[in-house]
């Protein structure tokens, strides 16, 4: 089993960082100032890196990478013909120049693409053109013309988003100075150089044209792209300097953060229980988590054997990253949505972003050894044996990876095995997320709160993203096409106020553009400009006010909490500290938890409604379904009547069946008002929920099971459960009582599962709170178990990450510690057994007890 990221937080220290940064300059000597360097370690640099995008003779010898390289091929071909059809003011045809920053990016990856393709192996391109010299000096001569007309000019350049100008443009450039290093040298010596110059003076939110680890521009994935473009550089340039301090800002991502001991303030990272943020407060593994996971690996690829690293701790960092932070969020060969933020609104599915992943393994798999090295090789197989969509290597960056992933799949020995146990549930408390896994399903949770944000709008992506993190939820079942349940077309066509799990006003929303006719709220007087701190806060990914927001785990069981509130920007505005013309939403009332057993998901709401006087619907579940499946609803009423069809009744329990599918979802009515189930047929356009998607109608059924709350009706609370493939007669056994409610309040939330001997609660204020055996003082999440052999299990978590100790009392025969967390003291009081668990700087991770 690889080593875990927790085992290894402690191995490494700032100064153990900074230490694995030590270069070889003896071979590392060498090279002129403009041309390409002439030492051993910059010529195995560069040579490495056209290794990774390019290939080597003996990969594109091989049959499975003739594809790859014959798409280098036809597209540097073809990126040729829009050169020479170019009008005014274009390089290539149909990408005209001189307001749109996009566009410039797109001329520079047009150049890259073609100096790529002559870097490809000889005769692996078919009427390509690999060694052209020719073909290398028109993208010289691109370069120049560009840096002439377009780029060199400081006073003139970054317009737009800073993005271009930091990390786009400087990214294709970097890479293909190294392909072209050696025709560099011989055609134009000082163009690198020169370039060089520029991308440092574009680097405005550094300092002095390096990285300033202390912007909030230069953190986490952002950081990693800067970094691995400056090593390029240097290694082009002959700099050992810059390589040297370009790999050791690098090493600094690989610090797990602490949020009690931020290192330059920044929260952009990993974080002890696998978490991933970006953007200071966005749960984003599963867009610049990967896009950090694959520059780290090329990185590795970039420096083997240069001697710019000692040791393999950057390889078992990224390997931690997969088994704590990818690896639970890839549910057969899809990775869930979320933690995507705006990039949820893509087209790209869950597949495809599964497939950068199983790139970044398969490399991290070629530079570890042992164990680790068949484990990683082994999760590999084991996406590739589960996933509902075949990967396409062809779509991987390297063809590289292409070689190795097909000698991966060809290796009988390597064993096909998921990164962790098929039964998990997984606390992602540092962002706000959970995931619950079985055989037969994953269920993942969003919430927001103080720390996290509701959701993430940037850019006319993710139009529509307001309840994003108000306890939304996806219920994956197994041996699906996810594409068909969930992804783009889910985003589509649910309303944004019936999203699952979500508790929302009834109202009429408008987007940013709609608002404010542009794609940010442009008030420069006022601080608001693209990308200041001010949109950020507001606009982009708000935070919601409310602390609460976690969850205890025990072993493969949980239970999470999470109080909805309004946002900051809400807040802000009833201050008076936001402009009259900025627009602000207020949200729904609800304080909620998630009972995470083996069959069912129990979820309690209290305290539902709108203290505004707004009718408000919770949606207990959505699912999506081709317009031609076949679907059933049937169920039956609390009286004992079957009941089918649509409608609003006291109902018992209610099914939901593809029959083309294979499909199944129970529902469980423990108490509350009467559900209302719908079915209908939804037909929107892609382009609702991103400008720039294309604007393709989907046409959807839509399912839905609601509790409709009227305008001014008094606030309520409900319980229910969802049951993943729930089979009629499973759903009609729930009548014998396995599930029981201690307790649905906005202060207390609790459960009793009698057949698995569970006890979980979730106490929401200040005061003693009791609920069966438990007693527990102020704020905190509590899941107990009875064993069979007479022990008892015990988790203890403050989702609200304040508190110092959370004092629990359980009732009964006074009990002694078998084992025990550190931070958990277990003694006797009358009555029972007094637990106290030191909560202060965990961040809401769980502490267990296990008592007799």
């Amino acid at each position: 089993m690889p080593l875990s990221r927790r085992a290894l937080v402690s191995t490494l220290p700032a100064a153990a960082l900074a230490a694995m940064a030590l270069p070889l300059r003896a071979a590392a000597t060498g090279g002129t100032a403009g041309g390409r360097a002439t030492g051993t370690a910059h010529t195995r640099l560069i040579e490495n890196t056209v290794a990774a995008f390019a290939g080597t003779p003996d990969v594109g010898a091989r049959p499975e990478v003739r594809a790859k390289l014959a798409s280098i091929a036809t597209t540097a071909r073809s990126r040729l013909t829009a050169m020479d059809r170019a009008g005014q003011g274009e390089l290539f045809q149909g990408v005209p120049l001189g307001t749109s920053d996009p566009n410039l990016v797109t001329s520079y990856q047009y150049l890259y693409e073609i100096a790529l393709a002559t870097r490809t192996p000889e005769g692996g391109t078919p009427s390509g053109p690999a060694g052209d010299t020719g073909v290398q000096r028109r993208v010289i001569d691109g370069l120049i013309w560009l840096h002439e007309h377009y780029y060199g000019d400081q006073s003139k350049g970054y317009y737009g988003n800073w993005f271009t100008w930091e990390i786009g443009i400087s990214t294709h450039v970097s890479k293909t100075l190294a392909l072209l290093s050696d025709e560099l040298a011989a055609y134009r010596p000082e163009l690198a150089a020169t370039y060089v110059a520029s991308m440092d003076a574009y680097l405005r939110n550094g300092k002095d044209g390096d990285v300033d680890l202390d912007s909030r521009f230069h953190t986490g994935a952002n950081l990693a792209d800067i970094t691995t473009n400056r090593v390029l550089q240097g290694a082009v340039l002959g700099d050992d300097a810059r390589i040297t301090k370009a790999v050791a800002d690098q090493l600094t991502v690989l610090a797990t953060i602490d949020p009690y001991d931020l290192r330059h303030g920044v929260t952009d990272g990993f974080y002890a229980d696998g978490s991933f943020i970006q953007h200071a407060s966005v749960a984003y593994t599963g867009s610049y988590g990967r896009g950090l996971l694959t520059r780290v690996v090329q990185t590795i690829k970039m420096l083997d054997g240069t001697g710019y690293t000692t040791d393999d701790r950057l390889v078992r960092v990224a390997q931690g990253w997969v088994v704590d932070g990818f690896a639970p969020l890839i549910f057969e060969g899809w990775l869930m949505e979320i933690v995507k933020g705006r990039g949820v609104s893509r087209p790209a599915t869950g597949y495809a972003d599964t497939a950068e992943v199983v790139e970044a393994v398969v490399g991290l798999s070629a530079h570890a050894t042992g164990a680790d090295a068949t484990a990683l090789k082994g999760y590999v197989a084991y996406l590739r044996q589960t996933s509902k969509a075949t990967l396409d290597p062809s779509a991987f960056v390297s063809p590289v990876s292409i070689a190795a992933y097909a000698d991966i799949l060809a290796d009988a020995s390597i064993p096909a095995r998921d990164l962790g146990p098929a039964e998990r549930h997984v606390a992602f408390n540092a962002m706000d997320r959970t995931v619950h896994r079985r055989p037969g399903y994953a269920f993942a949770l969003a919430r927001s709160s103080s720390r996290i944000s509701r959701y993430e709008y940037m850019s006319g992506e993710n139009l529509m993203p307001w309840f994003q993190g108000d306890g939304a939820h996806h219920l994956y079942l197994s041996g699906q096409d996810q594409t068909q349940a969930f992804g783009i077309d889910y985003l589509t066509t649910v309303p944004p106020h019936r999203l699952a799990g979500v508790t929302a006003p009834v109202e009429t929303r408008r987007t940013v553009p709609e608002l404010y006719g542009t794609l940010w709220y442009d008030n420069p007087e006022r601080g608001f400009t693209s990308s200041s701190e001010a949109q950020n806060t507001y606009v982009y990914f708000p935070r919601s006010t409310h602390p609460f927001s976690g969850g205890a785990a025990l072993g493969p069981y949980g239970v999470a909490g999470f109080v909805q509130s309004d946002d900051v920007a809400y807040a802000a505005k009833q201050s008076g500290g936001l402009p009259d013309d900025f627009v602000v939403y207020r949200d729904a009332d609800a304080t909620k938890s998630w009972f995470l057993f083996d069959d069912e998901i129990v979820v309690l709401a209290a305290g539902v409604g709108d203290t505004a006087g707004r009718a408000v619907t919770t949606t207990l579940d959505t699912r999506i379904a081709a317009p031609s499946d076949t679907l059933a609803l049937t169920g039956r009423l609390r009286g004992g009547a079957p009941w089918s069809g649509t409608g609003t009744a006291p109902l018992e329990w209610l099914r939901y069946a593809n029959a083309t599918r294979a499909a199944s979802v129970g529902y469980v009515f423990l108490d509350g008002p009467p559900p209302t189930v719908t079915l209908d047929t939804v037909t929107r356009s892609r382009r609702a929920v991103r400008l720039s998607n294309p604007d393709l109608p989907v046409t959807k059924q839509l399912f839905a099971v609601t509790v409709e709350r009227s305008a001014d009706a008094p606030h309520t609370s409900m319980a229910y459960a969802l049951v993943p493939n729930a089979t009629e007669h499973q759903l009609g056994a729930y009548a014998h009582r396995p599930l029981t409610v201690l307790a649905n309040t906005t202060r207390l939330q609790a459960v009793v599962h009698r057949g698995l001997r569970i006890t979980a609660l979730n106490a929401f204020t200040p005061g003693t709170h009791r609920a069966g055996r438990l007693w527990v003082r102020g704020p905190g999440s509590v899941l107990l178990r009875e064993r069979q052999d007479g022990t008892v299990a015990i988790a203890v978590s403050d989702p609200t990450t304040e508190r110092d100790t959370v004092p629990v009392v359980i009732r009964g025969r006074r009990m002694r510690a078998v084992a025990a967390d550190d931070g958990v003291r277990v003694g006797r009081v009358p009555g029972g057994t007094r637990i106290v668990v030191t909560t202060r700087h965990a961040y809401g991770r769980s502490f267990t007890a296990t008592l007799r």
